[in-house]
């Protein structure tokens, strides 16, 4: 269920402290969700970072569910 977002969100140790980011750049999950949180819609957000997509923004939110998910089973 959900997207695949493996190649579009990337985990690399010595970048942004091995958050997960966008592929090739510096920005990561947690920056476009507090982007969002905060009320900014998505085309600000591709306004304000034209390097990233739509896509990109969904990847985030996709990653974000899906860590989610795997924590409830955890918790289970």
């Amino acid at each position: 269920m959900g997207m695949d977002y493996s190649r579009i969100i990337t985990i690399e140790p010595g970048r942004r402290s091995g958050k997960p980011c966008i592929r090739g750049t510096r920005i990561t999950v947690i920056d476009v969700l507090e982007y969002l949180a905060s009320g900014m819609t998505h085309a600000e957000i591709l306004a304000d970072f034209p390097q990233l997509s739509v896509g990109d923004i969904f990847a985030c939110l996709a990653f974000a569910a899906d860590r989610e998910r795997k924590m409830e089973i955890v918790a289970a």
